[in-house]
């Protein structure tokens, strides 16, 4: 069982949802950066996604652009995205680390040693924006042959005829997108959500996780209600733009992740 796996039916055992928190690899710089990904843990964070910084994201809304460009000024790579990786898994053996981004990266880095170098730094999970199922063959069948699931997106607009394509070779969960938009954007109403995960469910066995719009404890409450998980991402970004300094932005997303985290595990207490 992967790790991913074996958290969700951890917490499946346990009758809660997931908190799976995004946040940048080497925003705002590569120590700080390392910090926040080390105490994320700690501060309630069940899953952790890990943007890899692009010149162009462009699934991504303003404060995850944001969080792009101020990690590539600092210097971040995708070498030091895994080598992040590598010394998260120092201490921390059991949260499951996915990463996140656009396939022209990985492209340029090479997809073979891309795929060996994420196995052997203790990547669980893929997300890759912009690789349909019609190219599994580029990276999404490497990936899952030496261990490393492919998440897939879904949408309001992915329908019944496409959704078996898009889920056929999903695995570790399936993170709905449940807002038409980029990143960043308003909330659907926990009604819409209540349907899709529905819906959703009729196709696939997978965890779900909800994201786009969840910004506060009480949002993060309602979704965990509903889903398997909840994914948090610009509200944490946020915080690291609103900061001073990198001490407060890491105290600043810790502190945001541990009252998100309060949300989701109180969610279903009667």
């Amino acid at each position: 069982m992967s790790r991913l796996e074996q958290r969700f039916a951890d917490l499946k055992a346990e009758g809660r949802a997931a908190l799976v928190t995004f946040v940048t690899a080497g925003d705002p710089g590569y120590d700080a950066s390392l910090a926040i990904l080390k105490g994320l843990p700690a501060a309630g964070a069940d899953v952790i996604e890990l943007g890899m910084p692009f010149t162009d994201p462009m699934a991504d809304g303003v404060a995850i652009q944001l969080a792009t460009l101020r990690a590539l000024d600092a210097g971040q790579t995708l070498a030091k995205t895994l080598q992040m990786v590598r010394e998260f898994r120092v201490e921390n053996t059991t949260t499951p680390i996915v990463l996140m981004g656009y396939y022209n990266p990985i492209h340029r880095f090479g997809v073979e040693a891309f795929v060996a170098q994420a196995h052997e730094a203790g990547v669980d999970g893929l997300i890759i924006v912009d690789l349909p199922p019609e190219h599994d063959a580029e990276l999404a069948t490497p990936a899952q042959a030496a261990g490393i699931d492919f998440i897939r997106l879904t949408t309001p607009t992915t329908d019944d005829a496409r959704l078996p394509r898009v889920l056929a070779r999903s695995s570790g969960f399936v993170y709905y997108v449940s807002v038409a938009g980029v990143t960043g954007a308003g909330s659907a109403t926990t009604e819409a959500v209540s349907r899709a995960i529905e819906r959703l469910r009729r196709h696939t066995s997978l965890p779900i996780s909800v994201g786009f719009g969840i910004r506060t404890p009480e949002q993060a409450a309602a979704i965990a209600r509903l889903a398997d998980g909840v994914v948090v991402g610009s509200a944490l970004v946020d915080k690291i733009a609103q900061a001073t300094s990198p001490d407060q932005a890491v105290g600043d997303v810790l502190e945001l992740c541990s009252a998100l985290a309060q949300g989701v595990r109180k969610a279903r207490v009667s």
